[in-house]
């Protein structure tokens, strides 16, 4: 049989609804990662919320596309999220080493010419809502194609080129206004190129052969000895891990004027925010393999993530801003925080589940 280069299971998969899946995936993205934070903060987002759709929608769903070809799973998900990161933040943006973009260099310690507090809050922010909590999603939406590839070969290559623009578009068009005449160097560039080719094979060709990936992105339910946490601590849990770790390194205001937490405390911030986000990680993945985790606990946990993150852009305009610089970030939080939480009920409450699990017995 000729091999086109389409995955095995292309054919047998309905294009309609695959392509529905995709197009979910290109709009939940931006929705996960912009929308309901910085959108919150900065009405200027909703005006260039259109440059950043390349970028996030098509960058995500190009990385889901690869990690499912690869069957990398979870873990090849977040290992390409710390590739993303370096994308958008050390190509397009720059900021990871500008001494100018959002006062990114005030935030903490600047090393061999980066900013590691705002790295760190980049790396640990993109790698759960620009990556993980959109394709985890769009699982919960299309059941039926959780962690199976969306694209034929064509589409694969579009959405790569889509998100090459997507990269320009940010040098170009946000970077270039923002922060005029910063060049990254060059060596730092090649750097940078190298360390997302690195973690790219680690993502795609080491995790598959370590046995760490699973065939879906949603892992599987009732496998595990252990009873499942209940729906309220799958939500909180997550919800407070998010509002902590941004509080240890995300300054307040727009632009942020740092470091989040001052003096000489600002390297144990970034040591307890490290240790939290691990602590956290693990917790979770420990729930998604104990008895009874279904796809409820996991709407809870994306639930508990996306509202504790849009909490802290509420919270810190109420506490640092002066008059009516907190009365939009409060209202339109607030509208944010009940259509999210009013979505995510819909979707824990959908039947599709039941119906493609009564199917897939």
């Amino acid at each position: 049989m000729e091999n086109t280069g389409d995955p095995p299971d292309a054919d047998r998969s309905p294009g309609r609804g695959r392509l529905k899946a995709a197009w979910a995936l290109v709009v939940l993205a931006p929705l996960s990662a912009e929308v309901t934070f910085s959108g919150v903060g900065m009405p200027l987002l909703w005006v260039i919320l259109p440059l950043l759709v390349p970028m996030y929608g098509a960058g995500v769903l190009l990385i889901r596309e690869l990690v499912a070809r690869a069957g990398a799973g979870w873990p090849g998900l977040l290992v390409m999220g710390a590739a993303y990161e370096l994308v958008e933040d050390g190509i397009g943006l720059q900021a990871l080493t500008s001494p100018n973009l959002y006062n990114a260099a005030e935030w903490g310690p600047r090393v061999l010419g980066f900013n590691t507090t705002y790295w760190e809050s980049q790396l640990g922010y993109h790698m759960v809502f620009s990556v993980l909590v959109p394709v985890v999603l769009t699982d919960l939406l299309f059941p039926r194609f959780a962690g199976r590839p969306l694209l034929r070969r064509g589409g694969l290559i579009g959405a790569g080129a889509a998100a090459v623009a997507g990269v320009a578009l940010l040098r170009l068009l946000i970077a270039g206004v923002e922060d005029p005449g910063y060049q990254v160097p060059l060596p730092v560039l090649a750097g940078l190129l190298l360390a997302v080719a690195a973690l790219a094979v680690i993502a795609l060709r080491i995790v598959p052969r370590l046995g760490r990936g699973r065939p879906g992105t949603v892992p599987p339910t009732e496998t595990g000895p252990a009873r499942a946490p209940g729906l309220v601590a799958a939500c909180l849990l997550p919800g407070a891990a998010v509002l902590v770790f941004l509080g240890l390194l995300v300054p307040p205001g727009h632009p942020p004027t740092g470091p989040a937490v001052g003096g000489g405390w600002v390297v144990a911030a970034m040591a307890g925010a490290a240790a939290l986000a691990v602590a956290a990680a693990w917790r979770i993945a420990t729930w998604t393999g104990t008895a009874g985790f279904t796809h409820r606990h996991r709407v809870a946990v994306i639930g508990g993530a996306l509202v504790g993150h849009t909490l802290f852009v509420v919270l810190s305009a109420l506490v640092f801003e002066e008059g009516t610089g907190a009365v939009f970030p409060a209202a339109v939080g607030t509208a944010v925080m009940a259509a999210t939480a009013a979505a995510l009920i819909w979707l824990a409450r959908h039947p599709r589940h039941l119906r493609h699990r009564a199917e897939a017995a």
